[in-house]
Formats: structure tokens, sequence, C-alpha cells
């Protein structure tokens, strides 16, 4: 019982951080579904691009913590 105690407070914590991730999850998603209803491109190609929301967000997060750590330093 605590365990599930300690991840809704984990949670709440993190609100906004776990908001952005669905945010941006759901902005990747809609786009390579528009894209490929359009396209009609492979089915390799299409697990590619959703693949590459991955790498996308990671790559996203590693720079905003690199510039907000760089922002905090030069302050």
């Amino acid at each position: 019982m605590s365990d599930i105690r300690e991840r809704l407070a984990t949670a709440r914590e993190e609100r906004w951080g776990i908001l952005a991730d669905l945010a941006f999850a759901v902005v990747w998603v809609t786009m390579v579904e528009v894209l490929f209803t359009f396209v009609d491109g492979p089915t390799w190609a299409y697990y590619a691009c959703m693949f590459a929301g991955v790498v996308a967000y990671f790559g996203f997060v590693w720079n905003f913590e690199l510039a907000t750590s760089r922002q905090r330093s030069s302050r």
C-alpha cells in the first residue's frame, strides 16, 4: 500500500513534467498519423517515425536540461 502512496506522491511532485511528456507524445503521434494518412507510406517508415519520436523526446529533454543548467550557472 505504501508503494502506491509513494508513486502518487511522486506523480504529484512531477505533475508538470508528466503533463509535458504526455503533450509531447500526443503531438508527435498525431503528426505522424496525419502525415501517414496523406502520404500512405510503408509500414516500416511509419514505425521508424514513431521511434524517431522517442529519440526526439530524449534529445529535447537533454537539451532543455543543459540549457537550464547553463542558465543557472551564469547567474
